[in-house]
């Protein structure tokens, strides 16, 4: 059974499967924009986040690692089963480097800015990773859309954690390109370029030296139904590596650097339990947002309501990812803070409110979840609550001297916007709005 994973979340692919040593990450879309040239790339990273080497980037010029260990596939050798993938890496576990201690998956758009595109010409963009023992399918990642001024997206990454390899769903977008990309992961762009440049025009038919012979030999079943095969282990639930927050003013420090080459993502979910009445049931919509200063003074609010959706790539580098008015979205709502500018960003108070519906905060089960690049993730859970106020503040995060972040535990309940204004001292001017 394939595991489906959503935007920040982690499992692990070798504790419970301690045999497994050979991996196929696919990635592939079901429709991209005429002309739009979509390019895969794999970074090898250390424990700096950075690459030793820049034969440590593998990509279309550069299609395997020294050692073999990561070996981009060509099209005749590539498995055969589930979706029809767009590019297939293969990866064996016991080769990587013991300095290596994250892989990251990455797709690019090829001379983006001379032609004005992006990731919002490219429909249904997806990750997934499969036993090269056999073909399963072990978890795959939709990244979804969202993506509107994005030239790089790094989808998801392998990692080593205690002697075991997991994995991270990413989804995390950028402006520049593989440009943009390697700068942050330690290569200059003209160590690379006369191989860019020589390996564009034509790429050589080579076969690959990853030796697969068990999955060249697999053909596709001529029905819908699977081939036999013996039993895979069933799927385990996600085992996410999680700190929580429990206590009223308990902290904790985000990575060091988490978001030097990514992004910082805080998602809200809760449970939609309707209620009913004499006109139907109806739910509750619960909203996430929240209140940001900038080291330059700019102070302001990203919400739903009066549509003040931010901006990733300009000031306050804060995103809000949609609307999920009725709590039924699997992924909730999302913020994004943008890793690249967080030493521009002095404090950030994360609320949530309660838009329409019954002000029942013990029913809606509500939890934010903050995934960094590097780190735990770190949760809050609204685990306290008054039913009789609209609004809570769940968390604080706040730049440190040292230009590290933390997170603050709050978990607060106001009227609205102006009492949490007042009590966060924001003295910002508040009107009635709505969405």
């Amino acid at each position: 059974m394939t595991l489906e994973l959503i935007k920040g979340q982690k499992c692990n692919l070798t504790k419970d499967n301690p045999l497994l040593g050979r991996i196929i990450v696919g990635m592939g879309w079901s429709d991209a924009r005429a002309g739009v040239e979509i390019d895969f790339s794999v970074f090898l990273l250390t424990a700096s986040q950075k690459v030793a080497t820049e034969k440590d980037l593998i990509f279309y010029g550069n299609p395997a690692a020294p050692d073999q260990s990561v070996v981009i596939m060509p099209p005749a050798q590539r498995v055969h089963s589930g979706p029809a993938d767009d590019t297939q890496i293969a990866v064996e576990l016991s080769l990587i480097p013991a300095e290596v201690e994250r892989i990251a998956f990455a797709l690019t758009i090829y001379e983006a800015e001379s032609r004005q595109q992006s990731f919002s010409l490219l429909s249904d963009p997806y990750l997934r990773i499969m036993n090269a023992a056999d073909g399963t399918e072990l978890l795959q990642y939709r990244l979804g859309g969202g993506y509107s001024v994005e030239t790089a997206i790094v989808a998801g990454e392998i990692y080593r954690y205690q002697n075991e390899w997991k994995f991270s769903a990413v989804g995390s977008g950028y402006a520049g390109g593989l440009a943009a990309l390697c700068h942050s992961y330690g290569i200059q762009v003209k160590d690379i370029l006369p191989v860019v440049q020589a390996s564009r025009t034509a790429e050589p038919a080579r076969n690959s030296p990853f030796v697969l012979p068990e999955l060249r030999s697999r053909s596709k079943p001529v029905d819908s139904s699977p081939p036999a095969a013996p039993a895979a282990p069933s799927a385990s639930p996600l085992n996410p590596d999680t700190i929580v927050l429990k206590r009223h003013g308990e902290t904790l420090r985000l990575q060091q650097g988490a978001g030097a080459a990514g992004e910082i993502l805080i998602n809200l979910n809760w449970l939609q339990t309707p209620s009913s009445g004499w006109f139907g049931s109806r739910g509750i919509d619960l909203d996430l947002g929240c209140l940001f200063e900038l080291k330059n003074g700019l102070k302001g609010t990203v919400q739903a309501l009066g549509e003040s959706f931010g901006s990733l790539n300009r000031p306050p580098y804060i995103l809000l990812d949609g609307d999920d008015r009725t709590g039924s979205i699997a992924t909730g709502e999302n913020l994004r803070i943008n890793g690249h500018h967080l030493s521009e960003i002095s404090r950030i108070v994360i609320f949530a409110f309660i838009y329409e519906g019954v002000t029942n905060w013990s029913q809606a089960g509500a939890v934010i979840t903050i995934s960094q690049q590097g780190g735990p993730e770190i949760k809050v859970q609204l685990d306290e609550h008054n039913n009789d106020k609209g609004m809570c503040a769940i968390a604080m995060l706040r730049s440190q001297p040292d230009g590290s972040f933390s997170v603050e535990r709050l978990v607060e309940y106001f009227s609205g916007h102006e009492e949490l204004d007042q009590r966060y001292h924001w003295n910002l001017r508040w009107e009635a709005g709505s969405k």
